[in-house]
């Protein structure tokens, strides 16, 4: 049996607030794709220098946002993905790519992996507060509008308790 140890993977935090690698990174933040790319510009996003290996070797790229009041942060997923496949990020030893995006927002760029077939199960971690259990209806119904053209399905929901009532009948 293969144990996910064993795995090549790549998360990418797909969040503005640019903090869903920090963790695998043993706490520490890593400076963004977006901050790199609007400070040096489109050739100085290499690779090297905004991919971080982690804990087992995972390796981790954070997206990050725009300027607050300059732009839209689904868009910057869209671009973000797109200079990771024109550096080659995207490679065939890769077993699992995982994309940590906003779970209250799935249309627009935060849909992109979606909704462009760059996706193949999508898996939805949620409590049972209301906000995330809303989220995770928003994200169903994105699943829904592009199933067809990218052929994306749900692979799992998965309970991250809060412990708040009626939780346990949501899970």
């Amino acid at each position: 049996m293969a144990h996910f140890y064993d795995k090549k993977v790549f998360i990418h935090g797909c969040d503005p607030k640019a903090d869903s690698t920090r963790v695998i990174l043993g706490g520490k933040p890593q400076e963004t794709l977006m901050d790199v790319l609007s400070e040096q510009g489109a050739q100085k996003v290499t690779n090297a220098k905004v991919i971080r290996d982690g804990f087992l070797g995972i390796k981790c790229v954070e997206f990050g946002g725009p300027e607050p009041g300059v732009g839209c942060a689904g868009r910057g997923v869209i671009t973000a993905i797109d200079l990771m496949e024109v550096n080659g990020a995207y490679t065939n030893d890769l077993d699992f790519v995982f994309f940590d995006v906003l779970g209250d927002v799935v249309y627009g760029g935060f849909a992109m992996p979606i909704r462009d077939g760059k996706t193949e199960e999508v898996y939805i971690v949620a409590s049972g507060e209301m906000m995330s259990i809303y989220a995770a209806n928003n994200i169903c119904k994105g699943l829904v509008k592009y199933a067809k053209q990218s052929g994306v399905c749900l692979g799992r929901i998965i309970c991250n308790s809060r412990k708040v009532d009626r939780e346990r009948e949501f899970s």
